[in-house]
């Protein structure tokens, strides 16, 4: 472990036990009451069922209009699954449509298997079929027939989501495909300098204007932010297709993406809590990270535990489905770093993971699918003593 400069201040239940639930987080209902308007959604319903039954007992000690905002979106947790019975479903997704129809039909087909389980595989494995195809919607040829097809669309019919059924017959996701067509618009509308400009100025004014035109108004930060706010596009008309994309996209896009990160967070604040219930005295990542430790977990016990007979130092909180590529990811980016720097460790996947990843407990990274509760503290290994 690297030198620390100062000691980090770690929360000690008796201490900050009181002040953590004593407060009411305005911003947590509002979350929650999102969720529960978008419920239905696949992609929303994947990154929102698991944290649900956790936050039940959480939400009755704070508010109660919190606790039956989330018993309204109530599911069944996560579970952990065998590589045979993932490659099964997966195989499956691998023959239909990311729709509504395509959630009933899985789960009428693996009807024993967890509903959230399936609903963050049915998210994942439709992220990876569109990175596996994300180049070829991203030629020129494609981007100039997508919006040829754009604009003779909406001068038929306007009202007509144009965008949206054209993402769904090439099987590409609406939102990235808002992002295609808007791209194009304001490269369009960026090279078009009005001719009183010209008049005024030499050539070499003239291209470095346009240069400035070209490289301000389509930069990422501002075509990010018309896509979360479409008001701010200068073309009513594709306002309309853009939130119209955005709104029906169950996997991508700026409300997918902010309903992730919220359930995330929301899987930390659980987290914590659990800590503190079980009384663990540990130090925050948002603490590491002020001291300028770069890959940091989300907690570091202060004092270590056991856990199933295994030694743990951190823990590490994942609100998705433990899959072979994604558990790869996270093990080469984070969990050996977390290990090399703090010692073994606990990853904790709320939806489920594949079993047979759960392979690393002797080299010091255990996998569970729940917060464990067979915990055993120096405190009760001396008392047993």
């Amino acid at each position: 472990m690297a030198a620390r400069t100062a000691p980090l201040a770690p929360h000690r239940p008796g201490r900050d036990a009181g002040r953590s639930r004593g407060k009411w987080r305005p911003r947590r209902f509002v979350a929650a009451w999102a969720l529960g308007w978008w419920r239905g959604c696949p992609g929303v319903d994947a990154v929102l069922s698991p944290a649900i039954a956790g936050l039940l007992p959480l939400a009755a000690r704070r508010d109660p209009r919190l606790s039956c905002c989330l018993r309204a979106c109530l599911a069944v947790q996560g579970m952990k699954l065998s590589k045979a019975q993932y490659d099964e479903i997966a195989q499956f997704l691998g023959h239909v449509q990311p729709t509504r129809q395509s959630l009933r039909k899985l789960k009428e087909k693996f009807p024993s298997q967890s509903q959230s389980t399936l609903l963050s595989i049915f998210s994942q494995e439709y992220q990876k079929q569109i990175k596996r195809t994300h180049a070829k919607h991203h030629t020129a040829e494609a981007i100039e027939t997508y919006y040829q097809r754009y604009l003779n669309g909406v001068m038929k019919n306007a009202a007509a989501p144009v965008l949206l059924d054209l993402a769904n017959e090439v099987d590409f996701a609406p939102s990235l495909m808002a992002r295609i067509v808007l791209e194009r618009f304001l490269q369009e509308k960026e090279q078009a300098i009005p001719a009183t400009w010209l008049a005024f100025g030499n050539e070499i004014q003239c291209t470095w204007l346009r240069s400035q035109i070209i490289k301000f108004p389509s930069s990422k930060t501002l075509i990010n932010s018309m896509l979360r706010d479409p008001s701010q596009i200068p073309d009513g008309v594709l306002a309309n297709q853009v939130y119209q994309c955005t709104v029906n996209d169950c996997c991508y896009g700026p409300l997918v993406d902010c309903i992730k990160h919220a359930i995330g967070h929301e899987h930390e604040v659980l987290l914590r809590e659990m800590l503190l219930e079980k009384n663990l005295s540990f130090i925050a990542e948002d603490q590491l990270r002020a001291k300028g430790y770069d890959k940091t977990p989300d907690f570091i016990l202060e004092v270590p535990v056991a856990v199933e007979g295994h030694i743990i130092h951190w823990i590490e909180s994942k609100a998705s489905f433990g899959d072979e590529s994604s558990h790869q990811a996270h093990l080469q980016d984070q969990f050996w770093s977390y290990w090399n720097r703090f010692g073994p460790g606990l990853v904790i996947y709320w939806y489920g993971f594949i079993e047979e990843l759960d392979c690393h407990r002797e080299r010091g990274i255990l996998l569970k699918d729940c917060f464990p509760t067979d915990i055993v503290t120096l405190r009760h290994s001396m008392a047993q003593r």
